[in-house]
């Protein structure tokens, strides 16, 4: 998928988190992550950006995220969401889980 503009997603509000995804010229994922419990639960914050980004397939991005607690569904979700926001894709998306 690609990030073609801007977007937010999320709010600063406790146990969310906002999720800011930009176009990266260079290669890769590029994550920067501010959070108030990035010690304890840091690296895992940025696995689950980076493996959101990956099942999306997204390879080149800039992501801004300002953690207040939020729980790795919530995370997920966020990214998804700005993500498809920035790739211009905000109509028809099948939110259902299929198994």
């Amino acid at each position: 998928m690609e990030i073609k503009q801007v977007s937010i997603a999320g709010t600063l509000e406790s146990s969310d988190i906002q999720v800011r995804i930009e176009p990266k010229e260079e290669a890769g994922i590029e994550i920067e992550l501010k959070s108030s419990v990035e010690k304890q639960f840091g690296r895992q914050i940025r696995k689950v950006i980076k493996e959101t980004l990956e099942t999306m397939k997204v390879e080149n991005a800039k992501v801004m995220a300002i953690d207040k607690g939020a729980l790795d569904c919530v995370i997920k979700a966020r990214v998804e969401c700005a993500t498809f926001r920035a790739a211009g894709l905000t109509q028809n998306i099948n939110w259902e889980v299929i198994d």
